[in-house]
């Protein structure tokens, strides 16, 4: 039985509101409690967060980081769960609870062929009132071309999804809300990037693992129940759509790219008009002038460099496994479902019998 590393990321009083389901289910765990370790690593740390956490958390390690970058939190409990000898990694959130069989059943997925590199947890919606058949989160995560990520299942009910296979395939990424990473794939295609700060961090480690050739599968007896909150992410639109194009410009080939170059600024017409009749125009104007800085380019550079050494994968076969169309959740939008996602869909066929790299 392999040894893990349970890596949790706190944000100043964030684990005050969710530790207490998050923890007792945890320690209802199948998964022998001397077979894995939790780290929690607690951004903006304060000695009340610190004593917080050793008073309810005794048996956790604590990593102490003084901003909010999700993503650096992510990197630093890998890095010392690599030091600290360690295997296999998990990267779950705090506002959930876990089924018992919740880490077996994520260690048996990953573990069941040497290529899969991740593997998901199932994740369904906390509902007190629909205990006995709660709706889906998540059953893996789709990524549209141009970068936008979106989740598969969302709100059907639990009982109407099945699947053919024992670990189906995610063709898109998996959500970082529970995600397993065997150590080896982290050394091969480097550990989290810092750049993204937080939101499609877990679109850049399984775009990344899927080009160095990894696949990545759902666990779906490794069941988790999240209280997701739509708002939340919705608050964080600049770190989403700047970190959409980070994606884009760092793991496309420049060919690729080139033939994006209309449909990407198409999508963003489109968001600009959108901003203009939602007040949203300094959250657009704040991207470009990240991407008027040479640092970012020189990052995307850099990022693009380690990219080449680890490619075995085609663009063309990624883009097959791509969406064509965003499924926009918990809102309607006309102007997506009437005009965006047809031109982009068809857009994409196009490119489908024209690419060969």
């Amino acid at each position: 039985m392999t040894k893990v590393a349970l890596i949790f990321v706190n944000y100043r009083d964030y684990i005050d509101k969710y530790i207490e389901d998050c923890l007792k289910s945890l320690r209802l765990q199948t998964y022998p409690a001397d077979m894995f370790q939790s780290y929690i690593v607690d951004n903006e740390s304060s000695s009340s967060s610190k004593d917080f956490i050793s008073k309810n958390w005794p048996e956790a390690k604590i990593l102490e980081r003084p901003d909010g970058n999700y993503s650096a939190a992510n990197r630093l409990g890998i890095e010392q769960a690599k030091k600290d000898g360690f295997e296999l990694f998990v990267l779950v959130n705090l506002d959930v609870k876990l089924d018992k069989d919740w880490l077996k059943e994520l260690v048996t997925a990953v573990e069941s062929d040497d290529s899969i590199g991740i593997a998901q947890s199932k994740l369904l919606l906390f509902d007190k009132s629909n205990p006995e058949d709660p709706k889906i989160n998540s059953i893996g995560n789709g990524l549209h071309y141009l970068g936008f990520g979106y989740t598969n299942g969302y709100n059907k009910l639990n009982s109407e999804v099945t699947f053919k296979d024992e670990f189906p395939e995610i063709l898109g990424y998996s959500s970082g809300c529970s995600l397993i990473i065997k150590k080896e794939v982290i050394e091969k295609i480097g550990n989290y990037d810092p750049e993204y700060y937080m939101y499609h961090d877990d679109i850049e480690v399984s775009w990344k693992s899927k080009l160095a050739g990894y696949k990545i599968v759902l666990a779906p007896k490794s069941i988790i129940f999240h209280k997701y909150q739509f708002s939340r992410s919705i608050q964080m639109f600049y770190y989403m759509e700047r970190n959409r194009y980070l994606a884009v410009y760092s793991f496309y080939k420049i060919p690729t790219i080139i033939l994006l170059l209309p449909m990407l600024l198409f999508m963003e017409l489109g968001l600009i008009f959108h901003a203009i009749f939602n007040n949203e125009l300094k959250t657009r104007w704040k991207i470009f002038k990240y991407f008027c800085r040479i640092s970012s380019w020189q990052h995307i550079r850099n990022v693009r460099r380690k990219i080449k050494r680890i490619r075995q994968v085609k663009d063309k076969d990624l883009l097959i496994n791509f969406s064509g169309v965003l499924l926009y959740q918990e809102q309607s939008n006309p102007l997506l479902e009437y005009i965006a996602n047809p031109v982009t869909n068809l857009y994409k066929k196009v490119i489908e019998k024209i690419i060969f790299w």
